[in-house]
């Protein structure tokens, strides 16, 4: 990845999204709370378009909407809690809008997600001419986190994102977040998570398909 002396950030509203942290036995996080999350996003760019940008800020209203629609109003729990039934249940009911993380809840784990889905958005819309740096996500003014994987080598970029997508929450079903596999590439190399239903209740397609980024 060629570095550039250019860089620009964009900060988002994620939403007010409740947690639980049943491993938390220590403390308060076990019990369902919630935060008002704000993520900043780092872009890096090998050169400036033709507007003397690395970014068109006007160009992420999808990504935007695409986190809301993970963070906004809903509750996340991990795959392994041991009542997920319970909220299960819960969101049959409509009590909760649940979102279902397979490699756990957290703030960091906010972060790995924004930073996967900024990743896919910019990608599809730039190539590989821009790219997400970090991501960092606020629960408030005194508690953040910061996603930033290791830098893949210019070979590397070709394999990556590009063979990737998140998918997209047209309709919650079964309101599953999953982080598949990783593909055998750079330590930082897709493990982005999807939001819809498993495959027993049906697929999304990808998350951006049909978007246009004028």
């Amino acid at each position: 990845m060629n570095k550039s002396p250019y860089s620009s950030t964009k900060v988002i509203e994620l939403g007010s999204c409740a947690f639980r942290q049943w491993r938390a036995i220590h403390s308060h996080c076990r019990f369902i709370h919630g935060y008002k999350l704000t993520a900043k996003f780092w872009f890096g760019g090998s050169a400036l378009d033709e507007k003397n940008w690395i970014c068109d800020f006007g160009g992420l209203k999808n990504l935007k909407s695409t986190l809301q629609s993970m963070f906004d109003h809903t509750l996340c729990v991990a795959a392994d809690d041991p009542h997920l039934e319970d909220f299960k249940l819960l969101h049959e009911k409509g009590v909760v809008d649940l979102r279902i993380m397979d490699n756990g809840v957290g703030i960091e784990r906010v972060a790995e997600f924004c930073y996967h889905a900024a990743t896919a958005a910019i990608t599809l819309k730039y190539g590989d001419r821009v790219w997400v740096e970090k991501v960092e996500v606020f629960e408030h003014e005194d508690n953040s986190a910061i996603y930033e994987p290791i830098k893949p080598t210019n070979d590397q970029i070709d394999s990556m994102v590009l063979n990737h997508a998140i998918v997209t929450a047209q309709e919650i079903g079964d309101p599953v977040v999953t982080m598949p596999e990783p593909i055998q590439t750079p330590p930082h190399q897709s493990t982005a998570a999807h939001v819809g239903p498993r495959t027993t209740t049906g697929n999304y397609s990808g998350l951006f398909s049909g978007t246009n980024w004028g």
